[in-house]
Parts: structure tokens; C-alpha cells; sequence
């Protein structure tokens, strides 16, 4: 009975400036999802004082210019959209969720965000001259050129546009990567780059799947919520790094490189050309664990925290590896087995921090 009444509430005796304090100094999701779970009080106090949103911002700084995006319902939505009427409650509770999911969520490095090549405007020799070889970073591949090509036109201001699906619906966008081609077998190692670049952001405007690209590009299906100033290109031949104002949250997950003026001829047929080898959009995208339900055509996505997801890609790894029969493969797997165990209890910890229950949608446009 005694150590009953010794045990104190560390929170009420420090005070809330102390604690609040303290608590910022947790530089891990899960360790906060451990504080928040301790008890209703510090739950509260978690939410409260929106020391999910002060996590996400020291560990992702480049969200801070992207957090009108969040904040214009406390959910993740374009900012074209107009915000509601919430209570003051209900915000901090959304914003508890929405950062909660995104310094969970997001990958703790940048990456490479290209998941495909989906269209380009025009193409001069298919498939030889794809969109797809723009994959690629190298502008030589098993000893042939690898680069994208325009059609040819008489008029050097006519654009083109390159189409890209990303890793994941949600990705956080800080600079795009392009690297004209120089033709290296044509006389006088010509450079066909454009004059200059702008990109833009979005979703396509209905749930349709980006294999039908065609259609979306003909039909002006696509909804963008963002559209960067124009970037000057230079004739070289270099990759060539477009640093975006502040960092871009793209909701949908489609990017189009707009390729603007023309600025090299060919000799053969005295007309304009843009070649392009390798384009790269670097960021931070969701990791296998964590979802997005895209809303059409509003352009507001729902969160999904999925564990099972990461668990059953763990399990099919391990699986892989090989015959267990060998002493030191068995207490490999033990390990693995052991600390698979420990993460399910923190992904119980974490899927009760972000109100997913079994996978459940976390923030949602209702």
C-alpha cells in the first residue's frame, strides 16, 4: 500500500513547462507512442500540447513550409481547399494523428521517389527513344544510347511534358534531377536541353489506374495542386539539381516535368529537338507499414497504418534466406524471430498512438 502512494505522476510534480521540456527531447515516434500510452492523462497532455507536431518538424524540417497543407483542416488535403469549422479539440486531435503518422511514416532519409515513366507529350522513335529510358542513369546502356527524344518540330518554343508516378501517393518533394542528352554519334556532339523547366504536382482527377495514361493525358485528367516557377536549363551535359522553393507535399503521387523552349536543331532534318537521359525526384516517401487512400476529386487522402504489412514482408525476407538446418542460421532466425517479436509489441504501441486499431484509416475527410 505503501509504494502505491510513493509513485508519483512525473508530469504533475515537474509541471507542465518542465515536462513539455523534457519530452521534446524524444527523437523517436515510438518512444513518444510509449509516453502517450503510459495513461488517459498523459495521453492527453501529449495531444495537448502537440508534441507530435514538434517531433515531426525536428525530425523532418522540410515540413515546416509544407505544414499549411496540413493544418488547412489539420488533415492532409491540397491547400486550394477550404478549410472547415473544428473545434479546437478536434483539431488538436487531427494534427496528433496527421504528425504522428508522418514522423512514423515517412522514410528516414532522402530517396529516389521515381516509381515509373508513365507518358511523354511526344516520342520521335518508340521504344527506342522511350520515356522509360530516362530511368536510367546512365546515358549508355549495353553499348546503345539511353535517352529520351521529342519529335522534331520547326517551331523552338512548342513544350513537352514527361509524366511520372511516384513510390507512394504522400511523398515529400525537395528538388528534381535532370540530365539532358548530348548526342555523342551525331557530328558536333549536339545538346538537345530545353530553354527551361517547371514541374507540377498532383492526382489524377478519378480513380482510374495510370496504365489507361493515354486517355488521362488526352483528357486533362489530372488534378495539379502544385506548380513550381520556371528553372533555367543549361546546354551541358550534366545532371543538372532544380531545388524547389521550399519542399512540396505531393498528395496522388504524379509528377509532370514541363520541358519549355527549344534550343538545339538537328542538321539532318533542321528541326528542334528536346533529349533527356535521366530525370530523378528526390524526397522522402511513406514506408511499406504506412498507406494513403486517395479521395476523388478532392484531392484528400485518408492514412492507413498497416503493421501487418512490414511483418509479412519481414517473414517473406527471412523465409528467403535459406535452408535453417545450419546451427548458425538457427540462431540467426531465432533473433529474427525474437525481435520480430519485440517490434509487433511496439506496432500494437504505435497503431494504439495513431487510433488505427486493425489497420483502420487514421485521419479521414468525413
Amino acid at each position: 500500500m505503501s509504494e502505491v502512494k510513493n509513485r508519483l505522476d512525473f508530469i504533475q510534480w515537474l509541471g507542465p513547462d518542465m515536462s513539455i521540456k523534457i519530452l521534446t527531447h524524444l527523437d523517436d515516434p515510438c518512444d513518444l507512442a510509449h509516453v502517450s500510452s503510459v495513461s488517459s492523462s498523459w495521453h492527453q497532455f501529449v495531444i495537448e500540447n502537440g508534441l507530435c507536431k514538434k517531433l515531426c518538424l525536428k525530425m523532418f524540417p522540410e515540413l515546416v513550409g509544407a505544414a499549411h497543407f496540413i493544418e488547412v483542416e489539420n488533415m492532409i488535403e491540397p491547400v486550394s481547399n477550404s478549410p472547415g469549422s473544428f473545434t479546437n479539440s478536434e483539431c488538436l486531435k487531427r494534427n496528433h494523428k496527421v504528425y504522428g503518422f508522418l514522423a512514423a511514416g515517412f522514410t528516414p532519409s532522402m530517396v529516389s521517389c521515381i516509381s515509373e515513366a508513365v507518358i511523354a507529350s511526344s516520342t520521335d522513335n518508340y521504344p527506342e527513344e522511350s520515356i522509360l529510358n530516362t530511368l536510367e542513369p546512365r546515358d549508355r546502356t549495353d553499348f546503345r544510347a539511353s535517352y529520351w527524344s521529342s519529335q522534331g518540330e520547326s517551331d523552338p518554343s512548342v513544350p513537352e511534358t514527361l509524366v511520372y508516378r511516384l513510390n507512394s501517393k504522400l511523398c515529400l518533394v525537395t528538388e528534381i534531377h535532370i540530365q539532358p542528352f548530348q548526342a555523342y554519334f551525331q557530328h558536333g556532339l549536339p545538346l538537345y536541353s530545353s530553354k527551361s523547366v517547371r514541374f507540377r504536382m498532383g492526382h489524377p482527377r478519378y480513380p482510374m489506374e495510370l496504365e489507361s495514361a493515354m486517355d488521362y493525358f488526352v483528357g486533362d485528367q489530372f488534378i495539379w495542386t502544385y506548380t513550381s516557377p520556371e528553372f533555367p536549363m543549361f546546354q551541358e551535359n550534366r545532371l543538372q539539381k532544380f531545388k524547389l522553393p521550399e519542399p512540396v507535399l505531393c498528395i496522388g503521387g504524379v509528377i509532370l516535368v514541363e520541358l519549355l523552349g527549344r534550343v538545339q536543331k538537328q542538321e539532318m532534318d533542321e528541326l528542334f529537338y528536346i533529349c533527356i537521359s535521366h530525370v530523378q525526384v528526390v524526397g522522402r516517401t511513406l514506408l511499406p507499414a504506412f498507406g494513403v487512400k486517395l479521395h476523388h476529386p478532392s484531392g484528400k487522402c485518408t492514412l492507413n497504418y498497416c503493421p501487418q504489412t512490414d511483418s509479412c514482408m519481414s517473414s517473406t525476407s527471412s523465409s528467403s534466406r535459406g535452408d535453417s538446418s545450419n546451427p548458425s542460421r538457427l540462431r540467426a532466425l531465432t533473433s529474427n524471430i525474437m525481435q520480430r517479436g519485440v517490434r509487433r509489441w511496439e506496432q500494437s504501441i504505435l497503431g494504439a498512438f495513431l487510433g488505427s486499431g486493425n489497420g483502420n484509416a487514421v485521419v479521414d475527410d468525413q
